[in-house]
């Protein structure tokens, strides 16, 4: 049985396509049409699906949609009509799109793909729910979900058995965990859906009692795990901007332009939020863990993005073993609708998953681009030879664009579509962010590591939390040693998001790390994602030529090749 997983129109919009219960490939849009988290139709993506699968439309026994638009369009009929007059602008200028695209999905793979077969919809959550449960492997599992909005439901929680999964209670709209975070990262200035992990990454250089009490205003949390917003701090219900002019009294600055000077109580509101932020999903996550006495929990829905709760979790709740899928937001639900309508139809277990599902291209594609571009390359057709090469430009201190292989899912870099770089000088990550990345100095880089290694620079990276550092998807303290060996990728409060890296996951990327450890002694390179500011992740030889082109990364390693600027 092969199904196809899409989700769109909320925001980062992809495909995946199942086979007889195996992720044959899978895509986000924003890749193909270079527009960042690109929300619309995923036309792209399905079709490079189909032609991985080497399939048509036609031969896919159903499309599986990541939620139930009508009830969708319901909560925003109703939301609207709530708060009219106030809403009448968002009214108008939404309801076209409701009536052109979203309510039209098997319209439009009528007319894009000519197919006419079963489409399914699955609520929202419970595709969040199922792209964590179906991948984790446990036998029975606690799931929740945090996000900003499905249908009606901001947050749920439930259980997975077997092959079988439900959600029992869940938080509506318009209390939101996802909502409040996106209003904080609002009235910060930046931009919501798109850069709610920077507040994350500036809640290390604030300190969080300052307005704790004025963020305790916004949010209650409640003896049962539920918490409630109080509206009368927030517009998302019926206006174009997130924060009411409430907000700016309450904490007694106005809201700040994008762009403009980031202050010590801007610092100061982003570790406030993010505290809150933790305390409510602990708050939540016991609750969950005493309904279903499991110490298994899956974790899904964009707030399972944040990392540095994430590395939290264990320390503070009852559950010993988490899994958060390699992407848990909106994207992966994609996937998730795929998994659940395939385990509702058959026996088969998802099998042989890799992260690595996306495109790749051909020595003579790859060659064509760097003709036309003009590089001065070179081909290598000894892996070991590469590698020494490459490990040398490393050595060197040379920023190394590396791209290899299938692209990676999920909206971390894993090594297949990543920056690299020697990470045991400080001053690589200014270089980088100046010079290559163009962001903003406070953003901390990632390491990777060997994962027979990370526990001799980590704290708290036990078997519970194993397959999150596959994944790059948890902050932990650093060790007085990763400190010592790895200070560029070490954030301001001493932490950092590891990517644990074994030979089976990527053999090449691996090697790599092990050849630099044999050389330096360290088993530690800053990997970041190969990009620069406001771009998705290069995908094809193209746009990894003119990522190269236009930034000071030094070599670009491109398959088999290594490049230079003439």
């Amino acid at each position: 049985m092969t199904i196809l997983g899409i989700s769109c129109f909320y925001h980062d919009s992809a495909a995946c396509i199942l086979k007889e219960g195996e992720v044959v490939a899978a895509v986000a849009e924003e890749r193909y049409t270079r527009k960042k988290h690109d929300n619309g139709f995923p036309k792209n993506a399905i079709d490079f699906c189909l032609r991985r699968a080497e399939i048509s439309a036609n031969e896919v026994d159903a499309f599986a949609f990541y939620e139930k638009p009508l009830i969708k369009f319901e909560r925003v009929i109703s939301q609207h009509l709530q708060h009219f007059p106030k809403s009448a602008k968002t009214y108008v200028e939404s309801m076209g799109l409701w009536f052109e695209e979203k309510l039209q999905i098997k319209k439009l793979l009528e007319k894009e793909f000519y197919y006419h077969g079963k489409t399914v919809f699955v609520p929202h959550h419970l595709s969040h729910a199922a792209s964590a449960y179906y991948l984790s492997g446990f036998k029975k599992a606690a799931t929740v979900t945090i996000d900003g909005v499905g249908e009606w439901a901001t947050t749920t929680i439930g259980v997975g058995e077997g092959k079988k999964i439900r959600i029992d209670k869940e938080i509506r709209f318009p209390h939101s965990l996802g909502l409040f975070y996106s209003t904080i990262t609002a009235y910060l200035g930046f931009k919501v859906n798109n850069s709610e992990y920077k507040v994350m990454g500036l809640a290390a250089y604030g300190n969080p009692k300052r307005f704790m009490s004025k963020i305790d205003e916004l949010v209650s949390l409640c003896e049962d795990g539920s918490y409630a917003l109080k509206m009368k701090y927030f517009d998302y219900t019926w206006g174009d901007h997130m924060p009411s002019k409430r907000m700016e009294g309450l904490f007694g600055y106005s809201i700040r332009k994008h762009g403009e000077r980031l202050y010590k109580h801007h610092k100061d509101i982003a570790a406030s939020a993010q505290l809150k932020l933790e305390e409510a999903v602990f708050n939540l996550l016991s609750v969950a863990s005493k309904r279903y006495k499991t110490k298994n929990l899956c974790l899904a829905g964009g707030v399972a993005l944040n990392s540095v709760m994430n590395g939290k979790i264990i320390k503070n709740t009852p559950f010993k073993n988490l899994f958060i899928p390699p992407d848990p937001g909106d994207g992966g639900g994609a996937m998730g609708a795929a998994f659940y309508v395939h385990k509702k139809s058959s026996q088969k277990p998802i099998k042989g998953f890799s992260v690595y599902l996306g495109p790749d291209f051909a020595w003579h594609e790859i060659e064509k681009v760097l003709k036309q571009k003009s590089l001065s390359f070179k081909l290598y057709t000894k892996k070991k030879e590469l590698i020494d090469k490459v490990v040398g430009q490393l050595y060197k201190k040379k920023v190394v664009g590396w791209f290899q292989g299938r692209m990676e899912w999920g909206p971390r870099a894993l090594g297949a579509r990543s920056i690299l770089a020697d990470a045991s000088d400080v001053k690589m990550k200014d270089t980088i962010n100046a010079k290559v990345k163009k962001r903003e100095m406070f953003r901390p880089f990632a390491p990777v590591i060997l994962e027979d290694k990370i526990s001799e620079y980590f704290q708290g990276y036990s078997k519970g939390v194993k397959r999150l550092g596959n994944y790059m998807l948890l902050v932990l303290p650093f060790k007085e040693k990763g400190e010592k060996d790895a200070p560029a990728t070490v954030h301001v409060d001493g932490t950092g998001r590891p990517q644990s890296i074994k030979k089976v996951d990527n053999t090449l990327y691996y090697d790599l790390i092990k050849a630099y450890m044999k050389k330096t002694g360290n088993p530690i390179l800053i990997n970041t994602s190969f990009n620069v500011r406001g771009e998705p992740i290069v995908c094809t030889p193209e746009d990894a030529a003119n990522c190269f082109l236009k930034t000071e990364i030094d070599v670009l390693v491109i398959g088999d090749f290594i490049a230079t600027k003439k």
